[in-house]
């Protein structure tokens, strides 16, 4: 019999340890304690998961401080304490109200002192006694006692020798149907005459929890006991016939499937023999967890017809597992639970800067959104739904980390959920139940896992959302961000409405072309167009070389960059609107760097362009600077990319010919449109401008923009190719350190154009002193940090005169154009040519 516990537990001992012990015979040890008269104070130990019997010899291991003290007085005195069993099992430093008032005097009769400083003695009960009252706790317990006698009927009378003779045979029962209990203790059976000795040495070995096994020990009177024991014995041949049974069940033709089947069989029996983790107790759980739900009377009644189904499933059916994992699902979301937001606007202002520079419009849009809910205070979910925003712009500009930075200055969890690639329907919308396997889909799944209706939800590459034969997830999505429907979700595996309204989903995209117009017309989209060369020196300062400083163990002392060589990296080793490629280029710094330092060779402290050219090799990109040519026809023009603004200059040239226009470059269709509304233009204007109407039908024009190699499109060049022709025609050049963008029209009206900010920024970096602009783009212009364009002069135009007007030089008479015409020849081989002087 062995016990476990972490102080004073029962233990088999070694058979060495046993060789030389003096017990008293079984069946004789009552007889010999008949005459044992119990002190009347004893020392009492206090032991935990065992009983001890009178008659009875067990191992104890004794490791508390006080239980040692008292055994090793005992051993060295008369050798007799008390043993109680704890009445609070788990107590490690029980008192007197931890204890059962009646226990079981013990004689000591060996003491082993094991390896690790614990004591394992030997003892065998005596009497058992009664606590009158305790007389100390330290620093051991000792109580004074009563001492009990045992009280059995004549083993002549009929009613004696039927119990008696019942629990032997109980007691042979139990030996055949357990088979690991050996043989030799039906030989100990045999040989014991004592009734009580019988009943003790049954009570101590039956399988049974200490309280039953206490009650015994409390059960004086013997008839009482055997009955009582009798009981115990009973039920525990019941459980082993049961035992029994199923294993004859199961034992014919046993495959895996019918293995499995057994053992949960066997696993039941014993769970409702103990009361343990049953499927009444699981469906117990699970309707308390269900009563702490917050969820409406539609959705309660729903759950209520589910459990009921549930009950009378067969734990068995394979419905069982399906329909419970449905039950829990349902219990375990977070129904109306909403995590608390942090209302601290300056807090929030304060999270969203330091985490990312610039993106002023989101950042704006988010506290705007916070005041709302502040405003609103404790009605802030009765109607409030959150918005639906989708933050568009091309890769590393940092949409996704600004998701998780809204989620950190509003105080909820985050989820993130990627979209590209997926192409199953059910992945939003889930499995309906019927299929094997089903499952919620991940807007559910996500719900769950964050424990709040109200989480920032990040849907990350929503325009890279495919479809095929399984559905198409992009029409899944349209209830899910539709601000109007979205509070009545159903998802196909739930089956009743769930309120997404309270989420922030906020969907990233790099191109709106893919992402499905219908859906694109529920978000609110906020465009990120990047960040300038300005903004990414920042951001290089403050984020991105701290940053790698401290993956690559750097201390700041170890390494500074100059604003300088950070230009030169982004201007000269990256072409992008965001700022990976930077963060990687200056990791290949830092890792130069760290390098040196690993060597304890000589570098820079200070990192300066000179630097970073030989640190990174030969650099990749050029970019365009202004150059003054002093020639007419050149105009410098204004264009914005994916990686940020540039310039780029357009060439006239004129030659003898039909009137012909050409157009080379690479140029796209609308700049094509653009060069022909410009000529057209002329034409229609030539005596404004002091041009000779003959001249379009005998020159040919060729409008040329450089780097052939790159495609070109956008509207943003019509002024500059008028102006590039006019120029070209009439030999005035265009003021220096001068650039434009704008669009045209043949009554010569100019419109405005996108991505002013990027392209003034450009002009600047280029050495450009001068801007021509529309007018109406004098609004882009006045949200561009002024710190900026502090040295620009920027020309506000509303036609194309003013733009002429502006962009042209006087003419130097000293110089004047001469175009020659042929006159109506009266010989063809003889032409009378004509000269004309522009002015």
């Amino acid at each position: 019999m062995s016990v476990n516990s972490k102080y004073d537990t029962q233990l088999w001992l070694a058979e060495s340890d046993l060789d030389n012990l003096e017990i008293v015979p079984l069946g004789s040890a009552d007889d010999a304690d008949d005459d044992y008269i119990v002190p009347n104070d004893l020392s009492i130990l206090p032991v935990r998961n065992t009983v001890l019997f009178p008659g009875m010899v067990i191992p104890v291991t004794v490791g508390r401080q006080k239980s040692i003290k008292l055994v090793k007085k005992a051993y060295k005195g008369n050798r007799i304490i008390g043993v109680v069993a704890q009445s609070n099992q788990q107590k490690d430093e029980p008192t007197a109200d931890d204890l059962y008032r009646l226990g079981t005097v013990a004689y000591i009769i060996k003491m082993i002192t094991l390896p690790d400083g614990n004591i394992t003695i030997i003892i065998q009960g005596k009497k058992r006694f009664e606590i009158v009252n305790f007389l100390q706790e330290e620093p051991y317990l000792t109580a004074n006692v009563r001492q009990i006698d045992d009280h059995f009927p004549s083993p002549n009378r009929k009613e004696s020798k039927a119990l008696i003779q019942s629990l032997k045979e109980s007691a042979y029962k139990i030996l055949r149907l357990n088979p690991e209990i050996p043989q030799e203790a039906r030989i100990a059976l045999d040989n014991i005459e004592s009734p009580m000795f019988l009943m003790h040495f049954l009570s101590s070995n039956i399988e049974g929890e200490v309280a039953d096994k206490q009650k015994l020990l409390e059960t004086t009177e013997g008839a009482q006991q055997a009955t009582l024991l009798l009981e115990f014995m009973l039920r525990q041949i019941q459980l082993l016939e049961l035992k029994r049974e199923i294993q004859t069940k199961a034992s014919s033709d046993i495959d895996q499937q019918q293995r499995d089947y057994f053992l949960r069989q066997q696993i039941k029996v014993l769970q409702d023999e103990l009361g343990m983790d049953s499927p009444d107790r699981d469906l117990e759980e699970v309707r308390m967890r269900a009563a702490r739900k917050k969820w409406t009377p539609a959705v309660q009644a729903h759950f209520d017809k589910e459990l009921n189904k549930l009950q009378r499933i067969n734990p068995m059916a394979p419905e069982y597992p399906v329909t419970m994992n449905y039950i829990e699902l349902m219990v375990d979301l977070p129904w109306n639970e909403y995590s608390k937001d942090n209302f601290d606007l300056k807090r929030a202002q304060k999270v969203l800067d330091s985490d990312h520079f610039g993106l002023e419009k989101v950042k704006e849009r988010m506290i705007e959104y916070l005041a709302v809910l502040k405003l609103k205070n404790d009605r802030a979910y009765e109607g409030m739904k959150a918005p639906i925003l989708c933050l568009y712009g091309p890769p590393g500009v940092g949409k996704t980390s600004l998701g998780r930075s809204v989620a950190k200055a509003l105080g909820r969890k985050y989820i993130r959920m990627a979209l590209g690639g997926v192409h199953d329907e059910a992945e939003i919308r889930g499995h309906r139940k019927t299929y094997i396997g089903a499952m919620p889909g991940k807007i559910i799944q996500n719900i769950k896992k964050s424990d709040s209706s109200n989480p920032v939800f990040i849907l990350d590459e929503i325009d890279k959302v495919s479809s095929d034969f399984r559905g198409d997830p992009s029409s899944a999505l349209l209830e899910v961000l539709d601000p109007e429907q979205n509070s009545t979700f159903i998802d196909n595996y739930l089956e009743v409405e769930y309120d997404l309204s309270k989420v922030l989903f906020i969907a990233t995209a790099n191109s709106l072309d893919t992402i499905h117009p219908a859906l694109r017309d529920r978000m609110e989209i906020i465009e990120l167009t990047g960040y300038t060369v300005e903004e990414k020196i920042q951001i290089a300062k403050k984020y991105l070389i701290p940053k790698q400083r401290k993956e690559h163990g750097l201390k700041p002392k170890d390494l500074m960059v100059d604003d300088k060589a950070i230009q030169r990296i982004i201007e000269s080793y990256t072409r992008e609107s965001g700022v990976r490629n930077l963060e990687q280029k200056i990791g290949a710094l830092v890792r130069k760097i760290a390098k040196s330092i690993a060597l304890e060779e000589d570098y820079p402290k200070t990192i300066k362009p000179a630097d970073v050219l030989k640190m990174l090799g030969a650099e990749i990109f050029d970019r365009d600077l202004y150059s003054d040519d002093d020639i007419a026809g050149i105009v410098t023009g204004l264009a914005w990319t994916q990686v940020g603004g540039e310039i780029l200059f357009i060439e006239s040239s004129l030659s003898r010919g039909k009137g012909n226009l050409t157009l080379s470059g690479q140029l796209g269709d609308v700049m094509k449109e653009s060069a022909v509304t410009a000529l057209s233009y002329l034409k229609a204007h030539s005596d404004q401008i002091g041009l000779d109407y003959n001249v379009f039908n005998h020159y040919d024009l060729h409008v040329h923009v450089p780097a052939g190699a790159v495609p070109k499109d956008g509207p943003s060049a019509g002024i500059t190719m008028l102006t590039s022709m006019a120029s070209i025609f009439t030999q005035r050049k265009v003021r220096p350190y001068l650039a434009m963008t704008g669009e045209i029209t043949l009554r010569g009206k100019v419109l405005p154009v996108g991505g002013i900010k990027e392209k003034i920024l450009a002009a600047n970096r280029a050495g450009v002193r001068e801007i021509l602009l529309c007018s109406k783009n004098r609004k882009d212009v006045e949200e561009i940090n002024q710190n900026y364009i502090k040295d620009l002069t920027i020309h506000y135009v509303d036609t194309v005169d003013q733009v002429l007007e502006t962009a042209l030089l006087p003419q130097q008479v000293s110089k004047p154009m001469k175009f020659v015409f042929p006159k109506e020849k009266e010989k063809e081989s003889e032409p009378v040519p004509t000269t004309v002087t522009v002015l």
